[in-house]
């Protein structure tokens, strides 16, 4: 995926609106998936997204975040952590199936399907510049920020 062109998407968001890939044009997208809303780690991660906004703003950025919740949940979560980003809802895990973030994993000793925690930088001209698989939620946001400052591409 690094190094090729990301094609047009679009998914329902936060605040009723439609995110589209295309519309951010000339900006890097930052895209985080996560398991699901209020939970510790996601809460953290989104937390730490939210604490970084205007640099990630003030370099550029736009930052999206994803999981398989309603838009009900995201609105939630979203008011109650004072996210400044727009949540995408992906019910029908096709932005999941694209990104390939759906992985069996275990959950109290039972196999079950889930978001991998990661993260994908778009570059302003649609090209996918990093990934990150298997994310580990404490400071990760910085460590996408520290990415992007450095990026020369």
């Amino acid at each position: 995926m690094i190094g090729h062109s990301v094609d047009n998407f679009e998914s329902p968001a936060t605040g009723g609106k439609t995110f589209r890939l295309e519309d951010h044009a000339g900006q890097t997208v930052v895209l985080y998936f996560y398991p699901r809303d209020n939970t510790p780690g996601c809460t953290t991660e989104a937390m730490q997204f939210r604490d970084l906004h205007a640099e990630f703003a003030a370099a550029g950025c736009v930052v999206a975040g994803v999981s398989r919740d309603t838009l009900r949940a995201h609105e939630n979560f979203k008011a109650k952590h004072e996210l400044p980003f727009d949540l995408l809802a992906d019910t029908d895990e096709k932005l999941c199936a694209r990104f390939s973030v759906i992985k069996d994993k275990k959950l109290y000793g039972k196999p079950v399907r889930g978001i991998e925690r990661s993260t994908f930088v778009i570059g302003p001209g649609g090209v996918a510049r990093r990934e990150w698989r298997g994310v580990k939620a404490p400071g990760h946001a910085q460590e996408v920020l520290d990415f992007i400052r450095n990026d020369r591409s």
